[in-house]
């Protein structure tokens, strides 16, 4: 078990590297081959060696582009993101790496970030990569949270974005408050006297999707009535899923009078199922989404949904990396951005 208490020269011991570089790659300087690299770290981090304070001075701050990966193509709600992490960077002088679209998810590439590398480009077995990493930015990412605790071990900064899984305290992380954005609409929609209310839900696994559900239950609790777990259906948010688990719940001996999705897009398929049974939104029933995303906008009629800052999730993102690059200290790691409620067309009263 690591005890905390190894020294420079036990690691430099442990690797057969001399005690100067084992102190390069502490310090994140000078030139240190990526093989070199590794050992040394995996050698920290089972010996339980802890990161060096600084002797005076400022810390110099981490050099190298900056790898952000996204596991879903860059349309809508991912787009606004990634842009303005990239927009940011620039401003910042850092170089973007990108990583995105559909198969992301499967490849294994913390072990390269580990090191310092920059992974292959999607769809390449590739070589074991190119050297020059300073941070990353991963959004939405799969691995666990035990993974992610080797990847900081190893030392190289990085954010997540609208984590996926509960993360440690000591992971960065940006979020949009999935909880009180939940609660605004469904408290709307209370207001306009729904209480058989359904829920298109994202994935049962995912934070967003438990912290939305709780939400939704707070909401209902104020106005007095119980959430119902047979109008919850889990999916994933596209337009296809939606349009089915909303059949579902309106197919239902007792439907609901309102839906409420977990994104924009599974809204859509709501509305294609309501219009495929001959109910009038929202006069025979409303439906609400979450995003504010642009199609939320071109539908008929217009989605009320919930504005998450997609926009300025990504430039915190990039602010709290740079604090992480430049070896500043980051108190508050896991921040949450306000959401707002959009009211329009698609919600009114019970009928």
């Amino acid at each position: 078990m690591p005890s905390g208490r190894a020294t420079v020269r036990d690691v430099a011991a442990a690797t057969g590297v001399s005690i100067a570089t084992v102190s390069r790659v502490l310090n994140q300087q000078g030139s240190v081959a990526p093989q070199t690299r590794a050992l040394v770290e995996r050698a920290v981090e089972e010996l339980g060696l802890r990161a060096p304070s600084p002797r005076g001075g400022t810390p110099k701050p981490a050099a190298g582009a900056v790898y952000v990966r996204c596991p879903y193509l860059l349309t809508d709600y991912f787009g606004l993101i990634v842009t303005s992490i990239a927009e940011s960077l620039d401003r910042h002088g850092r170089q973007l790496v990108l990583h995105a679209g559909q198969g992301v998810a499967g490849e294994p590439v913390l072990s390269r970030l580990a090191s310092g590398r920059r992974p292959p480009a999607p769809g390449t077995a590739g070589p074991a990569g190119e050297p020059g990493l300073g941070g990353a930015i991963l959004i939405l990412p799969p691995e666990s949270a035990d993974e992610l605790l080797r990847l900081r071990a190893r030392r190289l900064p990085f954010v997540v974005v609208d984590p996926r899984t509960p993360l440690p305290r000591d992971i960065a992380s940006v979020s949009a408050a999935h909880f009180s954005g939940a609660r605004q609409v469904t408290a709307h929609l209370t207001g306009l006297d729904h209480r058989r209310i359904g829920v298109v839900a994202g994935p049962r696994e995912w934070l967003a999707s438990e912290a939305r559900l709780s939400g939704h239950a707070a909401a209902l609790a104020d106005a007095g009535s119980l959430p119902d777990p047979s109008l919850v259906r889990y999916v994933e948010p596209t337009t296809e899923e939606g349009y089915r688990a909303a059949g579902e719940l309106l197919d239902l001996p007792s439907r609901p009078t309102a839906l409420v999705a977990f994104n924009d897009k599974a809204a859509v398929g709501a509305l294609q199922a309501a219009a495929q049974r001959g109910l009038r939104v929202p006069h025979d029933l409303s439906i609400a989404g979450f995003d504010d995303i642009d199609v939320s906008r071109a539908t008929s009629p217009m989605l009320t949904t919930v504005r998450q800052p997609l926009q300025e999730m990504g430039r915190m993102a990039v602010s709290l990396l740079i604090r992480l690059l430049d070896r500043h200290e980051v108190e508050a790691l896991h921040i949450e951005l306000a959401t707002e409620l959009v009211v329009r067309d698609s919600t009114g009263p019970a009928s």
